[in-house]
């Protein structure tokens, strides 16, 4: 389904079709991500319409195409529909791919768009960056295992740029800033080439659910803005 702004009608008077020419709506694209730790599964509602049923915590929507403009989101307790954990108005700027992250605890959830990049020309080699989900956890380094620092010095709501690193098989550490003290050991991902990866970070630190690493491949991988 493709997804249009609230201020619908609005919009379509800044595109209006005359005989001559015709002028498209850019679009953008983004998903959503449950990281919010001990929530229930929710089902999303974008601008009051059900889309997505049950989604778990640690878990990815499909992707949404949408054209640029203001969006309503809300997540209910999954098979309810009195008072949503979560009611936000994002806006969606044209040509950009979003992961829409629930974060924070109950009651104080919140959303949280982390930008997935589109890098044109890619090289070979793997796009890796980092985002810090996890709200009782302090800044972080994230390291690979006992050699050099990727990204540095990262806080809870932060996100990094793309960096770029050769494909094959890593083992990761997530590290407090400053320190060799391991708080989350990541092994054996597997990048491959001319593919774009988040690494997540959720969960809670020494309490439960325990922290945690999602590393999906990102919209930038395979997704395309389209062109009428």
């Amino acid at each position: 389904m493709f997804y249009y702004p609230k201020n619908e009608s609005n919009f379509y008077s800044q595109y209006r079709v005359d005989s001559m020419y015709r002028v498209s709506p850019m679009t953008s694209y983004f998903r959503v991500l449950h990281s919010s730790p001990k929530s229930p599964a929710v089902d999303v509602y974008i601008n009051d319409i059900l889309k997505f049923k049950n989604l778990t915590y640690g878990a990815f929507t499909d992707y949404v195409e949408v054209m640029t403009g203001d969006y309503n989101i809300k997540l209910y307790a999954a098979g309810t529909k009195t008072s949503p954990v979560l009611n936000k108005d994002i806006f969606v700027p044209p040509e950009k791919i979003y992961t829409v992250a629930a974060i924070g605890l109950l009651p104080n959830i919140d959303l949280l768009l982390v930008l997935e990049p589109k890098v044109v020309n890619p090289s070979d080699k793997v796009y890796i960056k980092f985002a810090h989900l996890s709200p009782n956890a302090g800044a972080v380094d994230i390291a690979l295992q006992g050699g050099k620092i990727l990204f540095k010095n990262i806080s809870y709501k932060q996100f990094t740029d793309y960096i770029e690193i050769p494909a094959g098989t890593y083992n990761l550490e997530v590290r407090p800033t400053g320190t060799t003290t391991i708080a989350l050991y990541v092994p054996n991902i597997r990048l491959k080439p001319q593919r774009f990866y988040t690494v997540y970070a959720i969960g809670l630190a020494s309490d439960q659910p325990g922290l945690q690493a999602l590393i999906p491949l990102d919209g930038s991988s395979y997704l395309d803005f389209r062109e009428d």
